[in-house]
């Protein structure tokens, strides 16, 4: 591989500011200054820019974030901050969440630079189970669960919602289980049934539970990335 198209990629920088770099005798390989862009790399060696090696990104990394309010699962957004906040990693900006979470809602947000198993997450042919704590602003009654289970019919929506599990705690708090990921879909559900979420809480996508203090990340275990593969 070409040393610029090496440090643009790990850097997250352009390949202008690549060569600008490289005219600094900031980059060496193997220790020896390099100020050439089409220096061609060999796997085994060692690239160090501004005194620091970088380590080369090669597999796929994966990981869980409980998120806060007040962040979207996007790496850029003008208005508001974005959840790579919380992360520190190489390169975050190269992460992309298996399933946003709207600015208001918390908990857990999966991250992957794997593209193919963020689509059995996220496409409705894999039928991906995602569980929600929802609290509401009007008490809950028992026949809703029957109605949800039913499906329901969404605001400008050809098709009712696929079948949905709602245990109702108490009168205003219920864990609701759908396998789809309509835009806003629980909270549009809710509406539907004359009712509004004041809070929203994603505690479970698939067999992954989160299980980290808000605000925190932690790479997924084997058996956790394993578990999307099978489905």
């Amino acid at each position: 591989m070409r040393l610029d198209k090496f440090l643009a990629h790990h850097l997250g920088i352009s390949r202008t500011i690549v060569n600008k770099e490289l005219k600094a005798k900031k980059v060496t390989v193997d220790g020896e200054i390099i100020k050439s862009g089409a220096y061609q790399l060999l796997p085994e060696q060692i690239v160090e820019y501004d005194g620091y090696e970088i380590t080369p990104v090669t597999n796929n990394r994966y990981f869980m974030l409980n998120k806060p309010q007040g962040y979207v699962c996007s790496t850029e957004d003008p208005d508001h901050p974005t959840i790579l906040y919380f992360i520190d990693e190489p390169m975050p900006e190269k992460l992309h969440a298996a399933g946003r979470l709207d600015l208001d809602t918390t908990g857990l947000v999966l991250l992957t630079d794997d593209g193919k198993w963020s689509h059995r997450i996220t496409s409705p042919k894999h039928h991906c189970e995602k569980i929600y704590l929802v609290t509401v602003e009007h008490p809950l009654t028992a026949d809703l669960i029957e109605i949800f289970n039913n499906g329901i019919q969404l605001k400008n929506e050809k098709s009712l919602t696929k079948p949905a599990k709602l245990n109702i705690i108490d009168d205003f708090h219920a864990e609701l289980t759908i396998s789809e990921g309509r835009y806003h879909q629980v909270k549009r559900m809710f509406a539907a049934v004359d009712n509004h979420v004041v809070a929203l809480h994603r505690k479970q996508i698939g067999n992954i539970k989160v299980d980290i203090p808000e605000g925190e990340y932690r790479p997924l275990t084997q058996d956790e990335i394993n578990s999307f593969n099978q489905n």
